[in-house]
């Protein structure tokens, strides 16, 4: 069976790949949350304005002039953008990995 790293940069480069993929994760369950919040404010509202005798558009447009509306869009959009940039930082570190294994490989 071949070891799994051949050197130690290797290795550290896989561990901070996997690091990265991690925290991609959680931003994206971060983001998640902020859409459901988002929507389940929505709907909320909705049916708020709709006991008041207020129409789903005006309900729309008063949603989304909401502070708890924008704050968050705002949520959601940053956190997709932080896991938009770990999942970049780990396929850059996959591929540092997938380098240095090739450069051992060679020297072997």
């Amino acid at each position: 069976m071949a070891p799994r790293y051949l050197n130690n940069d290797e290795r550290d480069a896989c561990e901070l790949a996997e690091f990265m993929i991690q925290q991609a994760r959680a931003m994206m369950r971060e983001a998640e949350a902020a859409l459901e919040s988002w929507k389940l404010g929505k709907e909320m509202n909705r049916q708020r304005c709709a006991r008041r005798g207020i129409n789903t558009t005006d309900a729309e447009i008063r949603w989304a002039a909401s502070a708890t509306a924008k704050n968050a869009i705002t949520n959601n959009s940053f956190h997709v953008s932080l896991a938009t940039m770990y999942y970049g930082a780990a396929t850059a570190n996959y591929a540092r990995a997938q380098y240095l294994r090739n450069q051992s490989d060679a020297h072997l």
